[in-house]
């Protein structure tokens, strides 16, 4: 019974693993969408929603379930309730994929200023490195790497910001109208890299059992 149990936690930290995979590449092929103008992968990411939805709420059922089931304590309830919050925090980075996706329908068949192209691009190599970061660090259960993650963050943040100053400059009616797709684009791609940090958050309450914040965790690190 408990050699089933074993297996069932490793099976749902393997698909929560899988889902995180699948999001990456959904946020991967919304930006190539919204940057070449490719309105057929566009389309792709946004029908793959559904998809990711149900594996995530299939996730939070199999962890009640388990729970309901199999009484864990100490660790191991641990692991599912983070595997639970994990899942919820994942469901909401596919719809943000799904968000640019939909920024990138929008603006099929129109140009603006290759200047924002750069920023999103710079952007979403960002992101990519940190969703890369929070998957090996849940994989691999590397408490180092998820306190980690705040820091890869900010540079994420700033391009965010950088996009207004960029978006002053445009005067033509028209364009303004494509720069506010890209804003928001660019606005969820800072969304996904911030839901990636909580489940870093999530990882090191896992690993330690103490629950810290992100200037809490910068301190630790500092201390070392």
């Amino acid at each position: 019974m408990r050699e089933q149990f074993r297996h069932e936690l490793k099976d749902i930290h393997a698909e929560v693993v899988g889902i995180l995979d699948s999001v990456t590449e959904s946020a991967r092929q919304g930006v190539t969408a919204l940057i070449t103008g490719d309105e057929d992968l566009a389309v792709q990411v946004i029908g793959g929603d559904h998809a990711l939805d149900d594996r995530c709420t299939a996730v939070e059922e199999r962890v009640i379930e388990t729970i309901a089931t199999q009484s864990p304590v100490a660790r191991d309830l641990r692991l599912l309730q983070s595997l639970a919050y994990m899942a919820i925090r994942l469901e909401r980075m596919a719809d943000l994929s799904t968000n640019i996706a939909k920024a990138a329908k929008r603006t099929a068949g129109r140009r603006g200023p290759q200047t924002l192209y750069d920023l999103i691009q710079a952007q979403g190599n960002l992101v990519y490195r940190v969703l890369d970061a929070t998957r090996e660090a849940l994989d691999k259960r590397d408490l180092e790497l998820a306190r980690k993650l705040p820091e890869l963050d900010e540079p994420i943040d700033h391009l965010y910001k950088q996009f207004f100053r960029e978006l002053a400059r445009l005067s033509n009616e028209e364009d303004i109208e494509w720069a506010s797709q890209m804003v928001l684009a660019s606005r969820y791609l800072e969304r996904i890299a911030d839901n990636a940090v909580d489940i870093g958050e999530r990882i090191a309450y896992l690993i330690t059992g103490e629950r810290e914040t992100h200037g809490e965790s910068a301190q630790t690190q500092a201390r070392k």
